[in-house]
């Protein structure tokens, strides 16, 4: 009664106020740190990812290890074989002093824990790993920050955005395994209101590919303002990818395609790469098969030219081996056959929904198994 006299309420009820309060504070906090954290991603998005990354990881060990040799052991003791081997493999990823580092810490853990019953040891082994890590991720960031840099340059090489041409709607992406790509797509127009359409693929994937395909950007551009013939393009390509190469090792697919707008006239040269979709309005698909060996292989190879008329509604897809090649958790990949029941069934109303569709697809596919190939795409429809 004296409190109730006094302030006409109890002092619990202050208290349960100021601790609601408390709680509401920390669970805001929380919730602002969880976010930062995972990016906003779902629980269930954040374990397929990790699943997916651990997978990556393990197959990228699992390339060092010589398991013809661990054949001759059964049940725990290749078990115990498997993993000195992949252990093994992981410290070799490390430089020279981190993994001497590594060792000695290890050392004086087992010293410690015979001596002091592994007190003293298991904080000194996780001391030392934090401190491998904060090494291991400066050198990451480092990499990644150039790596980023890269990229801009790459995305400055290639257009932004489909040229405006009247009769024709075209869109394209392309998705890196890595920062960088070796994938490549253009639309260049040359004398006379033709287009030249490109998509290629330098052999091999992340830098070596990137810088390669630089080079290979360039040199087409240039040849592309000569009022040369497809055919000749293509042979002068050719004769510069074979003497960057490296002997054949980094050969180049690539789909060189010459459209005349006005009359949906196509030429094209299809230099080793997954042959290009033209899917007919009228019904049917016809596959653009026409041209000769990767550029790179052999600087004396000749091309074969193959020609087709793309009419009102026909949606031409040019892709790379990254979107066919498109793996599963299962490890079975995207395929053409899924592709082309795909793009039969399509009746886009522009080609960037095509190309959505397509996309949409090989993710919902992949899942969140990691990529492992270049994805690149080109899509035309015929007005």
């Amino acid at each position: 009664m004296p409190y109730a006299q006094n302030s006409g309420r109890s002092p619990w009820a202050g208290r349960v106020e100021r601790l609601g309060r408390a709680l509401a504070g920390a669970a805001t906090h929380a919730g602002t740190f969880w976010q930062r954290v995972s990016d906003g991603m779902a629980v269930n998005q954040l374990w397929g990812e990790f699943r997916a990354e651990a997978r990556f990881s393990y197959d990228f060990y699992a390339k060092d290890v010589d398991w013809a040799s661990l054949e001759r052991h059964r049940g725990w003791r290749r078990k115990l074989h498997v993993a000195r081997a992949l252990a093994w493999a992981l410290l070799l990823k490390l430089s020279p002093s981190r993994r001497v580092f590594l060792l000695l810490t290890l050392a004086f853990v087992a010293i410690d824990f015979l001596d002091r019953h592994g007190d003293t040891g298991v904080l000194i082994a996780a001391a030392a790993l934090v401190l491998l890590l904060a090494l291991e991720l400066a050198d990451r960031v480092t990499m990644k920050r150039d790596l980023e840099i890269a990229r801009e340059i790459q995305r400055w090489l290639v257009p932004a955005a489909p040229p405006e041409v009247a009769g024709i709607d075209l869109a394209f992406t392309t998705r890196p395994a890595n920062t960088v790509s070796g994938d490549y797509y253009d639309a260049i127009p040359r004398a006379g209101g033709r287009l030249l359409l490109v998509v290629a693929d330098v052999a091999g994937k992340s830098i070596p590919a990137a810088l390669l395909m630089a080079t290979i950007q360039a040199s087409l551009r240039t040849l592309a303002e000569s009022p040369a013939p497809l055919g000749e393009l293509a042979l002068g390509l050719n004769r510069y990818a074979c003497a960057h190469s490296q002997g054949g090792l980094r050969f180049t697919t690539a789909f060189l395609g010459e459209l005349e707008p006005a009359s949906g006239a196509l030429r094209y040269i299809n230099a080793g790469h997954n042959p290009p979709v033209l899917r007919r309005a009228v019904g049917g698909m016809e596959r653009l098969e026409a041209g000769g060996l990767p550029f790179g292989v052999m600087a004396s190879a000749r091309y074969e030219q193959g020609a087709t008329v793309a009419a009102p509604g026909d949606l031409l897809v040019v892709f790379t081996d990254g979107v066919v090649e498109a793996e599963d958790e299962r490890q079975e990949e995207f395929g053409e056959p899924r592709l082309l029941t795909l793009v039969a069934a399509m009746r886009p109303a522009s080609a960037a929904e095509a190309l959505k569709e397509v996309m949409v697809a090989v993710d919902a596919f992949v899942g969140h198994t990691r990529q492992h190939d270049d994805i690149t795409a080109l899509v035309m429809l015929m007005r």
